[in-house]
């Protein structure tokens, strides 16, 4: 096990230095060891599961192999953690540290102590220069330890690296409203005794369940820094918004400075003072104007500014439904695996009668372990001084319940009933999240408000009929809808006047005000079908989906619309079919491969049209970057190795470093060859992988993508020894060449061949077990189970002349065999069976059945023999015409 430690009394540097390690420290754990900073405490109450964080008293001191210790270099400043140091089983031991000076009694096996602003500029050097990404709630916390280690870059001891770590932390993320709610830069006496009016002088409203402050204040001159002390104020006040006016006197008249903020979304202060000649944007604005009646101009203000607030969202609107729940005899074990098998930091616990009775944490699971009862029952460990909210719960105030009393997660209750469950995760997405007016998506934060009217004016008429006729249904029945996956990638990757007929829809419905079973999608889909008689229905029972399809529609073409209940799925063993459950939107777009393809846009009201990114798919379709969901997904399912490839071909986008890292891993594991040793049942190794070879091997693309997989070594999964050598990649290329002439008008299944020809490189004796493993055609195994026996066959005295002789010594064998005959031999017989196959094979004999009976031959077994040699006579231009060949026949075979 490795920890990694911060001093006692944790401030934000040694928070961010430590987080920022535990990326450098795969699997690593950070410990506070006591106590933190108010302002730290503040944040991780909070912030605290969005990262690896673990109580000192559920560390096992026995299991420790590494320690890192950063910004400090004293064991007295580790409190009950200094002992780990010294204990057998610690190999190493890392200092960070930025203070030169210090003393240090740390028995270090490596230090990094150099003179630098704040601990954490060391840390994110290394991460830079790994290339390793980070999250921007990771980014975000490295960003506040230099911050307040360097008073924003304004101290003494800042450096030049101080400023280009945080640039880079910026870039990787940082959000500057977290940061600045959390830093806290001191004010002159002058701005301190306005702060003590105005927190005097205050006035507050509760406004469709934000809070909006007011104050007038009076002075004689004007005041400098005013936009500060106002972002201070609403702080300290908790408030969501804020107007504060200073009225002072000029030689002109009185002068009154405006200065609002504002934290509630779809306000725009901006807009609100632009009348006075104020300036600024939404959040932030401020105006100065001459002023006879300060006080009736503020009333006016606030009484504008009042309309802009929109009401709030809803319990019901955040809350993810349905609840996982257990029962309180569930033994903590069993509890964590549940955990561990759909990602939850916490479960509900109801009775018999599905009652809620109790809560139970990771955090609670980790102290029960830690002291050996993992066989005891959840009920002795849930936490059952529940607070509990209603559908009609506002987000503010869903916000004060988590931070008052430090709580994760807040059961959404009704009438007794369990409705859904509100998380950190889902109030800090919808807290964090913002409505920008840029017009190109692309250049956007991760959640849009506005994309109906773009989707409807990309999409083809019947397409977006179809979608709006499946939205109102949804509605009708209490559910939310959603377009999910590569239909909303590709809206918002085309350009804005192109309208585009998509063929292929992915929708996904989630409980709102009713719950959304399992059937939800094929109940949706068997309505639909009702009123769209020409589409074929077909449901999918195991995987909870529905698909309606249409085939050459005058309007909709060749449409294909996968309906499915919002599930999410659980790999019983590598290469799998995936397990599925009902699940919340949020945890169905987890499922997926790519941040690209997690993309969701709702359909329903209310906020129709909000786009759904909950993981970066937005910066990454800025980035062109494909970038995986998770850490084991290709472990998973291999099939995502050929999809990250196609996708990034296709796109002309490019692998995230990391994500190709776990590509490699994945590979050089051996876990696909230990599922094939084991006998399991592994469609992403069969079915499902010949599919991802289809797609790519038939597309305009494919010699690019087969290229990449090889680069890639992603080949192995069909075979071990699978390699792309030059030799096989000029086979694939020389083959589909042949393929272009022989066959213009695609009779046969030419990535089907393509495939054939890598499975032939192979050893003979594995060409059957590969080609059946992935269900090829039976024509296709029996071409692999005798082409090398063919191929020596015609390679062992191949005649050369005359022309008859190479005719029929081929003639018996199909194109298709021929052709993966030919890549294989030397030249000269490859030529001679281009010839037969371009050429002779065209060539026929000048007479036929018929014309043997006219000229008085006797019908029988005689004419085979009688019309093969007209045609070797005529290949080897012994004859030219009908005359010719009659002549020829009178000789042989008499008149």
């Amino acid at each position: 096990m490795d920890v990694i430690l911060c001093h006692e009394t944790a401030d934000f540097d040694a928070l961010g230095a430590a987080v920022g390690l535990s990326r450098l420290w795969a699997g690593a754990r950070v410990v506070l060891p006591g106590g933190a900073h108010p302002g730290v405490k503040a944040y991780l109450s909070l912030y605290r599961n969005q990262f690896d964080l673990i109580e000192r008293r559920s560390v096992n001191p026995q299991e420790l192999r590494r320690i890192a210790v950063v910004d400090t270099q004293r064991q007295d400043r580790l409190g009950k953690s200094a002992p780990w140091l010294g204990l057998p089983g610690v190999e190493t031991i890392l200092v960070y540290d930025h203070h030169l000076t210090a003393e240090s009694d740390i028995a270090a096996t490596a230090a990094c102590i150099e003179a630098v602003g704040a601990t954490t500029t060391l840390v994110a050097e290394q991460l830079q220069s790994q290339a390793i990404a980070l999250s921007p709630m990771e980014a975000t916390v490295m960003a506040l330890g230099i911050h307040a280690d360097t008073g924003s870059l304004t101290y003494e001891q800042t450096t030049p690296r101080d400023a280009a770590a945080l640039a880079w932390l910026m870039g990787q993320g940082a959000q500057v409203k977290i940061i600045a709610e959390y830093l806290q830069p001191s004010f002159n006496l002058e701005q301190q005794q306005l702060l003590a009016q105005a927190l005097d002088q205050l006035q507050q409203e509760t406004v469709r369940g934000y809070t909006l402050a007011w104050v007038l204040l009076d002075g004689s001159e004007f005041v400098p820094g005013l936009s500060r002390l106002a972002s201070t104020l609403l702080d300290l006040i908790e408030g969501d918004a804020l107007l504060l006016a200073h009225r002072y006197s000029r030689a002109r008249g009185q002068k009154l400075t405006l200065i609002g903020r504002s934290q509630i979304p779809q306000t725009d202060l901006q807009a609100l003072l632009a009348p006075y000649g104020g300036g600024g944007h939404a959040q932030a604005a401020s105006a100065t104007l001459t002023e006879a009646d300060p006080e009736n101009r503020l009333r006016e203000l606030l009484k504008v500014f009042k309309a802009q607030i929109p009401h709030p969202l809803l319990a019901r609107d955040l809350m993810s439904s349905p609840v996982r729940t257990i029962r309180p005899e569930t033994t903590i074990e069993q509890a964590r695996r549940i955990l561990l098998r759909y990602g939850h930091s916490g479960l509900c616990v109801a009775d018999g009668n599905d009652q809620l009775v109790g809560v139970i944490s990771r955090r609670d699971l980790d102290l029960a372990l830690h002291h050996g009862m993992g066989h005891a029952p959840v009920k002795g460990y849930m936490s059952r001084n529940l607070k509990t909210i209603g559908p009609l719960t506002t987000l503010p105030d869903i916000e004060t319940l988590m931070v008052t009393y430090d709580v994760g997660r807040l059961p959404v209750v009704d009438q007794g009933t369990l409705l859904g469950i509100v998380t950190r995760t889902d109030l800090l997405r919808h807290l964090h999240q913002t409505r920008p007016s840029q017009p190109n998506p692309l250049d956007a934060p991760a959640r849009l408000s506005c994309l109906l009217p773009q989707i409807a004016a990309r999409l083809a008429p019947a397409i977006w009929e179809l979608l709006q006729a499946a939205a109102d249904r949804s509605e009708a029945r209490g559910w939310h809808l959603y377009l999910v996956g590569g239909a909303v990638r590709d809206l918002l990757l085309a350009e804005t006047e192109e309208v585009l007929l998509l063929q292929d829809l992915d929708l996904v419905v989630d409980g709102f005000h009713q719950a959304a079973t399992a059937g939800a999608g094929v109940e949706l889909a068997r309505e639909l079908q009702q009123r769209y008689g020409a589409a074929h229905l077909s449901v999918h029972g195991e995987f909870q989906t529905a698909a309606l399809s249409w085939h050459q529609d005058p309007a909709l073409g060749s449409l294909l619309v996968d309906i499915a209940t919002a599930r999410t799925e659980f790999y019983p063993y590598p290469a799998a079919n995936p397990e599925v459950e009902a699940c919340s939107i949020r945890q169905d777009l987890y499922r997926r491969d790519f941040t690209i393809n997690a993309l969701a846009v709702r359909l329903t009201q209310p906020r129709g049209g909000e786009l759904l990114d909950f993981f970066g798919g937005l910066v990454d379709l800025r980035s062109r970057l494909v970038r995986v969901l998770h850490a084991n997904s290709f472990i998973e399912d291999p099939t995502r190795i050929y999809r990250a490839v196609r996708f990034m071909v296709r796109l002309g986008f490019t692998l995230e470093v990391q994500t190709e890292d776990y590509i490699h891993y994945a590979i050089e594991s051996g876990v696909y060859e230990r599922s094939r040793l084991a006998n399991q049942v592994a469609p992403a190794l069969t079915t499902r992988l010949k599919a991802e070879l289809k797609y790519i091997l038939q597309a305009p693309y494919w010699r690019r993508a087969l290229r990449c997989l090889a680069d890639l070594d992603a080949l192995r999964c069909l075979h071990p020894q699978l390699r792309l050598t030059d030799t096989l990649w000029w086979q694939v290329r020389y083959l589909s060449r042949w393929l272009q002439r022989l066959d213009p008008d695609r009779t046969l299944e030419h990535w089907e061949l393509r495939l054939e020809t890598l499975i032939a490189s192979l050893n003979p004796s594995d060409h059957h077990s590969v080609a059946a493993s992935l269900q090829l055609p039976k024509d296709s195994q029996l071409r692999l189970e005798k082409l090398a026996a063919v191929t020596a066959e015609i390679q062992q005295n191949f005649p050369q002349a005359p022309v008859s002789a190479v005719v029929f010594r081929l003639r018996p064998y199909s194109l298709p065999l021929l052709l993966l005959v030919a890549v294989r031999c030397s030249q000269a017989i490859r030529r001679q069976i281009w010839n037969h196959l371009r050429y002779w094979s065209q060539i026929a004999a000048p007479l036929d059945g018929n014309d043997l009976k006219a000229l008085g031959y006797k019908p029988g077994p005689q004419f085979k023999a009688m019309l093969d040699a007209l045609l070797r006579a005529k290949l080897d231009g012994e004859i030219s015409d009908r005359p010719s060949a009659q002549e020829f026949l009178w000789q042989r075979y008499g008149k």
